[in-house]
C-alpha cells in the first residue's frame, strides 16, 4: 500500500476536513458546550460528523439575506433611537421595578428596539375566539393587510381566515402573506395556496427549502414568528399558529394545543408592522418602508411605490391622555439580525425578578446562561415557577426537557407539568409588572436559530393579565415531586441525558 493509495488519500482528506472544522469551531467562539459537542461529534463520527457540521453546524445565512439585513439595519436603526428618545422620557417608571428602564435600554442597544407607549392590549387565550376575532378584524380591513405565520394547517376555524382573507383581497384591500416554507409544507401541498393567490392575495413562502438552497444557507432556520398587522392600526402576535386544534396533529397523542395571542393598537403596532415589512422585503427584494421619527412611530413609502398599503388614517399621534395604555418593545431575533439581543433581555428579565418569576414554555432546553440565571433568582429567595406541557410533540425535546428538572427542582423552581393538552404558550412575568410575550420557547433553537419576535411589556394591568392566565394553567397542572421524579428508572434517566448532549448541536 503507498502513501497515494485510495484509502489513504480518503482518510488523509478526511483528516484535513476535520482540523478545517475544528479551527472554524473554535474560531467561531460559541458557547463551550456547543464547541465541545461539535468537536466530539466531528471526532466520534467519521464523515457522517462533518457532513454533520456542514448542515447544521453555524448559523449560516446567504450573502443576499445577509446583506437584506445590514441595509433594513440602515434604514431602521436612526429612526429607531430617535423615536425611543422622543418617548421613553414620557414613561412613569417609578410604579415598575427598577431595573425596568435599564432592561428597555439594553433593547435598543443591542436589538435596535425603541419603546411605544399608550399601547391597549386584549390578552386572549381561546382558540375559537381568537381565530372569529382575527377573522372579524380582516373583515374590517379598508387598506392593508399583512400576516406572517410559522404554519397553516387546513381545516375547522383556520379556514374561515382564509375565507376573511380571499374577501378582503376581493374588495381591494391589499393582502400580503408569508407562510414558512418548512413549517407549513403539507399547507402549500394543498388547493389553499392557488384560491389565495387567484383572489388577488400575495402570497409567499418564507425561507424556501432545497438542495441548491443548502449550499448557501443553514435550512433548518426557520421564520417562527406569528404577526398580523390591519390597517396600521391593528396587531396580533402570540404563539398561536393558523391552527385549529381540533384539526391540528390529531395523531400526535399530546392532546389539543393551547395557545395565547394578543390584540394591540397604538404606537406598537407600528413595530410590529416593520418586522412583517423587513421579512418581506428580505423574501422579495421589495424596498422596505421607512419609519417616520414621532411618538408614536408610523410608517411611510420608501421610494417605491411597491410599499405597504395605506391611507395614513391612523397614523396621527393621539393626544396626550387619550389613549393610556402600556409599555412595549417589540424585539425581533434570528440569525444575522440582532445577535443575542433576545437572550440577553430575556436574561435581565429573569434577573429583574426580586419576589415572584412564572415562565411558560412548550419546549425548555436551555444554555447555561438562562440555567444559571433561573438558579440564581430561586437562590436569591424568588418565587420562581415553571409551567410546561406534560407531553409534547418532539420526543427529543421531551427526552431533553426532562433532564432539567432534576436540577430545577435541587434549585428549588416549582415545575408544573401542564395536563390540559400541549401548552404552546410562551410567556413570562416578574413580580407583577414585567412581561414577555410571543413566540420564543426557552430553548436554544428559538433564542439562537429561528426568527422569533417578542414583546417586552413595562406595564402592571399587563403583566397582571397574563399572569393571571398562567394561574388558570397551574390550576390545570401537577406540581412536580422531587422524591418521586428521582425514582423513576435508571434507563429512562440515562436516554434523557444522552439526549440533553443534543441541545447545543440544535
Amino acid at each position: 500500500m503507498t502513501f497515494l493509495d485510495p484509502a489513504n488519500l480518503i482518510w488523509l482528506t478526511h483528516g484535513a476536513v476535520i482540523a478545517g472544522i475544528s479551527i472554524h469551531v473554535i474560531m467561531k467562539r460559541p458557547a463551550t458546550g456547543v464547541a465541545l459537542a461539535w468537536l466530539l461529534l466531528i471526532a466520534l463520527l467519521p464523515f457522517v460528523g462533518p457532513l454533520l457540521y456542514f448542515l447544521i453546524g453555524n448559523r449560516r445565512i446567504s450573502g443576499r439575506r445577509s446583506r437584506g439585513f445590514q441595509h433594513l439595519r440602515q434604514v431602521y436603526e436612526s429612526d429607531a433611537d430617535q423615536t425611543d428618545s422622543d418617548v421613553a422620557p414620557e414613561i412613569d417608571w417609578s410604579d415598575l421595578p427598577p431595573s425596568a428602564n435599564g432592561i428597555h435600554h439594553l433593547g435598543l442597544l443591542t436589538a435596535g428596539s425603541s419603546l411605544t407607549k399608550d399601547n391597549a392590549f386584549t390578552l386572549l387565550s381561546g382558540t375559537d375566539e381568537i381565530l372569529d376575532r382575527i377573522a372579524r378584524d380582516i373583515d374590517g380591513a379598508k387598506t392593508s393587510i399583512l400576516m406572517e405565520f410559522y404554519i397553516w394547517n387546513a381545516g375547522g376555524k383556520a379556514d374561515e381566515i382564509l375565507a376573511a382573507l380571499v374577501r378582503a383581497a376581493e374588495r381591494g384591500v391589499s393582502c400580503r402573506v408569508l407562510i414558512d416554507a418548512l413549517g407549513a409544507r403539507p399547507w402549500w401541498k394543498t388547493d389553499q395556496p392557488q384560491r389565495l393567490r387567484e383572489a388577488g392575495v400575495e402570497l409567499r413562502e418564507a425561507l424556501p427549502v432545497g438542495l441548491l438552497r443548502s449550499a448557501v444557507g443553514r435550512t433548518d432556520l426557520r421564520l417562527h414568528r406569528k404577526v398580523v398587522v390591519i390597517d396600521q392600526a391593528i396587531a396580533w402576535t402570540g404563539s398561536m399558529n393558523l391552527v385549529d386544534p381540533a384539526f391540528f396533529k390529531q395523531d400526535a397523542g399530546v392532546g389539543e394545543w393551547v395557545d395565547a395571542m394578543v390584540r394591540l393598537e397604538g404606537g406598537v403596532v407600528t413595530s410590529l408592522a416593520a418586522v412583517m415589512v423587513g421579512d418581506w422585503s428580505l423574501e422579495t427584494g421589495d424596498k422596505p418602508l421607512i419609519l417616520t421619527p414621532r411618538p408614536q412611530m408610523v410608517l411611510t413609502p420608501a421610494t417605491t411605490a411597491d410599499a405597504l398599503a395605506g391611507d395614513g388614517a391612523n397614523d396621527e399621534p393621539k393626544p396626550d391622555g387619550q389613549m393610556p395604555g402600556a409599555a412595549m418593545q417589540v424585539v425581533a431575533s434570528g440569525p444575522g439580525e440582532t445577535g443575542d439581543g433576545l437572550l440577553l433581555m430575556l436574561l435581565a428579565l429573569v434577573s429583574a425578578a426580586t419576589s415572584e418569576l412564572v415562565l411558560t414554555t412548550p419546549y425548555f432546553v436551555p444554555d447555561e446562561s438562562l440555567l444559571r440565571a433561573l438558579r440564581a433568582a430561586s437562590g436569591r429567595g424568588v418565587k420562581v415557577s415553571l409551567i410546561l406541557p406534560e407531553k409534547v410533540d418532539s420526543l427529543l425535546s421531551r427526552y431533553a426537557s426532562r433532564s432539567y428538572y432534576d436540577e430545577l427542582l435541587e434549585m428549588g423552581v416549582n415545575v408544573y407539568l401542564y395536563k390540559g393538552g400541549l401548552l404552546h404558550t410562551k410567556s413570562i412575568t416578574a413580580d407583577g409588572a414585567l412581561a414577555m410575550f410571543g413566540t420564543v420557547n426557552l430553548d436554544m433553537r428559538s433564542l439562537w436559530l429561528n426568527y422569533e419576535v417578542a414583546l417586552f411589556v413595562y406595564d402592571q394591568d399587563f403583566a397582571r393579565t397574563l399572569r393571571r392566565l398562567q394561574e388558570t394553567y397551574i390550576s390545570d397542572s401537577e406540581l412536580l415531586k422531587g422524591s418521586s421524579w428521582s425514582a423513576r428508572p435508571f434507563m429512562e434517566r440515562f436516554v434523557e441525558n444522552v439526549l440533553r448532549l443534543s441541545g447545543p448541536l440544535l
